[in-house]
């Protein structure tokens, strides 16, 4: 039996991120994220044997501290490439490497605070694709915990070359939630 999911199916997991470090231009704290991911997997035409490609949506949101907004990191379906990829590492006992590799895309709405009426959300990009990294023993993951390869720089599309936000740290317990 192999430990790979079939060609063309569609997983869905939820996901759990506590206490993951954030700054936002000059400020720095905390947020509890919570949210899905689902992955439609695809034929890895360079190493079928061993491992799958995947296209993915993800989406996490999270409140912002003392009542200031909300923040949402996501990627779209539509916005997915097949970088992501799940591959065994060994039979028995199982081992697999999940690497999300995401396009995200940061929302940040704050509600408004000089009464003028509701302000724009903040829209920012990824610099780079983020990679989000499972080391799971079984697919779909059950509790799993995947973390951040790296921080993930937040630009704004019109400003590739000045970070607004950096997500620190993420450690994401995925599925079984």
């Amino acid at each position: 039996m192999s430990l790979l999911p079939s060609i063309g199916a569609e997983q869905f997991c939820s996901m759990l991120a506590v206490n993951s470090p954030l700054q936002i231009q000059a400020s720095q704290f905390t947020a509890d994220f919570r949210g899905n991911c689902t992955q439609i997997i695809e034929k890895n035409p360079d190493d079928p044997a061993n491992s799958v490609r995947m296209k993915m949506s993800f989406k996490l949101s999270a409140e912002l501290p003392g009542g200031g907004g909300s923040i949402t990191i996501e990627q779209k379906l539509e916005d997915s490439g097949t970088e992501s990829l799940l591959r065994v590492l060994q039979d028995s006992p199982p081992k697999l490497e999940h690497t999300m590799v995401l396009h995200l895309t940061m929302t940040i709405d704050q509600p408004d605070t000089d009464g003028e009426g509701a302000s724009e959300p903040l829209v920012l990009v990824t610099s780079d694709p983020a990679k989000l990294i499972g080391k799971i023993s079984v697919f779909p993951p059950k509790g799993d915990v995947y973390q951040l390869e790296n921080p993930v720089d937040f630009v704004r599309p019109d400003n590739p070359d000045v970070t607004v936000a950096v997500l620190q740290k993420l450690l994401a317990k995925t599925g079984g939630l």
